[in-house]
């Protein structure tokens, strides 16, 4: 894990930051443990991509369920309740 107290970026500045960029993502450590992490905007747009690709992914294979009837409807809130409790 690439870290950095956040007291040397408080000494140091950005600087601090930007010469542990280059090797990834930097974990900030406050009070002994990870508070904080740094990542380029190229890195955090790829996340943010990834993470609404997932979704879409999520909400395609969704609608492949119920194309494919693999979904149970229930009439009230409380009929999906009982429903799930009884999966447990």
């Amino acid at each position: 894990m690439n870290t950095i107290p956040a007291q040397e970026i408080k000494r140091r500045g950005l600087k601090a930051v930007d010469d542990l960029l280059d090797k990834g993502d930097v974990h900030v450590i406050r009070n002994n443990k990870p508070e904080y992490v740094v990542l380029t905007e190229e890195r955090y747009q790829a996340l943010v991509a990834e993470a609404h690709e997932a979704y879409l992914a999520r909400v395609r294979d969704s609608l492949e369920d119920v194309k494919a009837g693999r979904v149970e409807k229930f009439a009230t809130a409380d009929d999906l309740i009982h429903a799930l409790n009884a999966e447990d």
